[in-house]
């Protein structure tokens, strides 16, 4: 797993989600962790930071499934537990406010 790991395909969308759940996080305990009337920045760099690593996950399986099956269904794993730790960061953020 580490060396396919190597490809910006495999860790782009980590790193993205990580950031993702960054932002969320600095922002709550900047600002409070409270819903607010209007999105703010922190929302839309959050949806554009988990948005645009579809296609870029689309593109890693589309090139490393057929050639590295095992390794690249690992890496998958990894991106899919990245997006739902931010996606979980939110949902529950959102549920206590």
């Amino acid at each position: 797993m580490i060396s396919t790991m190597k490809h910006p395909s495999a860790w782009i969308p980590v790193a993205m989600s990580l950031i993702a759940f960054a932002v969320v996080m600095v922002h709550g305990f900047m600002f409070g962790f409270v819903r607010e009337a209007d999105e703010e920045t922190a929302a839309h760099i959050w949806q554009i930071l988990m948005a645009l690593q579809i296609p870029i996950v689309i593109f890693f399986a589309v090139k490393w499934l057929p050639s590295t099956q095992k390794q690249a269904l690992q890496v998958l794993a990894l991106q899919a537990g990245a997006y739902l730790l931010s996606l979980a960061a939110v949902f529950y953020l959102e549920s206590r406010s």
